[in-house]
C-alpha cells in the first residue's frame, strides 16, 4: 500500500506522546488497537459527493471505507479531573467517496488515507456516577493525507469506553473531522466522519505494595492492605487497620480502639491485670469478692472482708475478750477491754498474793530466803504471769524490835531480794519494783510475839 511509511510516522509519533486516555489517575497510560472507516458523505459538505448533515449517518453498506485489518493505533495519559490527552494514528484505503444529489454512488480507485491526530476529551463516568459505561467528549486536530494530498483539520469525537475489567474497555468513537482548505471536487481530503471500535487496555498505576490499591488511593504506601481500608492492614481482621488498632495482632472491638476484653468487665486486656477474670475499673479489672478494696490474688482472706494492713484478713481475737488482736496487749489471756485486753488483778487475788508473800521466810536478821519459800515463790510467779501487763511493787517491812535505821536497810534487803527471786526466774524486771518500810507499816502490835511476827513480812501489791 503506498505512502505505509506515512502510517509508521504517524504510530511512532503516537507513541512518543506522554498522553493517554484511560480509566483514571490509578491507572493513567492507555492504549488502543482497533479498526477504522472514513465516511465522507454525512458532513453537509460544500462537493457534491456530500450530503447534509448526519444524512445517511449509519449507511455503512454505501459510505464507509473499511480497512479489514487492524487500522487504528492510539496512545495516551490521563492528565487528571476527568481529562486525557490522546494521540492517534489510522490507516485506511478509500474506495467510495460518497455520492451525486441523484443518488448514484461515487468510487475511487483504492486512495490510500492516513491521519495523525490528538485530542483533549473529557470523560463523563463521574457525572454519570457509572463504573463501567465511560462516555467522553473530544476536541482536537490533526493532519490528514488523501492519497498525495493533505490537510490539517479540527476534531470533535463523541467516545464510549465499556470497561470490561479495570484495565481492558471495549471502545467505540466517532470523530467530525473539519478541514480547514477549500477542495475542489477532485481534490482530498474534504470533510469528512471518521468512525473506530477498539479495545483499550489501561495500565501504569503504581502500586509499591502490591496490594492492588494504587499508590494514589492507597493510606499504607509501604504495607500491604486491603482495599476496604484504603490499602492498610487489618492483621487480626478485627475491621480496624493496624495503624489505629492498639491490639493489632489481637482480634478486638472499636469500643476499645482494637482491643478484646476477654473477661467481658469492660476493660480492654492490655490494661486489665486479671485479664481473663470479671473485676472493677478501680482495681485494674481484677476481682474483690469480699469487697474490701484488696483484689482477689492479694487478699490474704479473699472471701471475708479485712483491712490492708492485716493482708486483706479480718482482725482475730483469739482470746475471746472483746479486745482484737492487734489492740490486746495479752492477746493470748482473756482480760478487759478498759485494760487493753489484758486480765485485771482483782482484790481477791491482790489478797492471794499477800498471803503467798507473807509465807516468804527469811534466815534471822538476814535477807536471804530460807529454801522452804521455794515453793510458795513459784505460786507467786504463776500468779504474776496471769498478768502480763500488771505492774507490781515488792515491799519489806519489819517489827520495831532493834534500831530503826537497821531495820529500814532490812527491809530494802528483803524486798529486793524477793523481786531478784522472781526476775531470775521469768518476771520482766520492768514490772516489778522493790522498796522498803523498815518499821513504818506494822500491821499488829509489837507489843507481843505474834504482832511482831505478822510486822516482820514481805507484800506483793499492784501499782494502780
Amino acid at each position: 500500500m503506498k505512502h505505509l511509511s506515512r502510517f509508521l510516522v504517524a504510530s511512532l509519533l503516537v507513541l512518543g506522546f506522554s498522553t493517554a486516555n484511560a480509566q483514571d489517575e490509578n491507572n493513567p497510560w492507555a492504549v488502543s488497537i482497533g479498526v477504522n472507516a472514513v465516511d465522507i458523505f454525512p458532513t453537509g459538505g460544500d462537493l457534491p459527493i456530500q450530503g447534509e448533515i448526519f444524512d445517511e449517518f449509519f449507511n455503512a453498506s454505501d459510505h464507509w471505507n473499511i480497512l479489514p485489518s487492524v487500522s487504528k493505533l492510539s496512545v495516551g495519559r490521563y492528565i487528571g479531573d476527568g481529562f486525557t490527552f490522546t494521540v492517534a494514528g489510522t490507516v485506511n484505503k478509500i474506495d467510495k467517496l460518497g455520492e451525486t444529489p441523484d443518488g448514484t454512488q461515487v468510487s475511487a480507485d483504492d486512495l490510500s488515507y492516513y491521519a495523525a491526530d490528538a485530542r483533549i476529551s473529557y470523560s463523563l463516568k463521574n457525572v454519570l456516577k457509572t463504573g463501567w459505561f465511560d462516555p467522553y467528549l473530544g476536541v482536537g486536530g490533526g493532519y490528514t493525507w488523501v492519497d498525495e494530498v493533505g490537510a490539517g483539520t479540527l476534531n470533535g469525537s463523541l467516545g464510549f469506553n465499556f470497561w470490561l475489567t479495570e484495565n481492558l474497555a471495549f471502545n467505540l468513537q466517532t470523530t467530525y473531522k473539519h478541514v480547514f482548505e477549500d477542495y475542489a471536487a477532485s481534490n482530498y481530503p474534504p470533510t469528512h466522519f471518521q468512525h473506530s471500535a477498539g479495545i483499550t487496555f489501561a495500565f501504569g498505576g503504581k502500586d509499591t505494595d502490591g496490594d492492588g490499591v494504587f499508590d494514589k488511593d492507597d493510606e499504607c504506601i509501604d504495607v500491604p492492605g486491603l482495599a476496604e481500608f484504603n490499602g492498610c492492614p487489618d492483621t487480626d481482621g478485627d475491621g480496624i487497620t493496624d495503624a489505629k488498632d492498639d491490639c493489632p495482632d489481637t482480634a478486638g472491638t472499636a469500643e476499645f480502639n482494637g482491643c478484646p476484653d476477654t473477661d467481658g468487665d469492660g476493660i480492654a486486656d492490655p490494661k486489665d491485670d486479671c485479664p481473663t477474670v470479671a473485676g472493677l475499673a478501680n482495681l485494674n479489672g481484677c476481682p474483690d469478692a469480699d469487697g474490701d478494696g484488696i483484689t482477689d490474688a492479694k487478699d490474704g482472706c479473699p472471701n471475708e472482708a479485712g483491712p490492708a494492713a492485716n493482708n486483706g484478713c479480718p482482725y482475730q481475737d483469739k482470746d475471746g475478750d472483746g479486745v482484737l488482736d492487734k489492740d490486746d496487749n495479752c492477746p493470748d489471756v482473756a482480760g478487759t477491754v478498759a485494760n487493753n485486753g489484758c486480765p485485771e488483778v482483782t482484790e481477791e487475788i491482790q489478797k492471794t498474793l499477800n498471803e503467798y508473800a507473807a509465807q516468804v521466810l527469811f534466815d534471822s536478821g538476814k535477807s536471804s530466803i530460807k529454801a522452804q519459800s521455794t515453793k510458795v515463790l513459784n505460786d507467786i510467779i504463776k500468779i504474776l504471769n496471769e498478768y502480763p501487763t500488771a505492774k507490781f511493787t515488792v515491799e519489806g517491812h519489819t517489827d520495831s524490835q532493834g534500831a530503826a535505821k537497821s531495820n529500814q536497810r532490812l527491809s530494802d534487803s528483803r524486798a529486793n531480794a524477793v523481786k531478784n527471786f522472781l526476775t531470775e526466774n521469768g518476771i520482766d524486771q520492768f514490772r516489778l519494783s522493790a522498796v522498803g518500810y523498815g518499821e513504818d507499816r506494822p500491821i499488829a502490835s509489837n507489843k507481843t510475839r505474834a504482832g511482831r511476827a505478822q510486822n516482820r513480812r514481805v507484800e506483793i501489791n499492784l501499782v494502780k
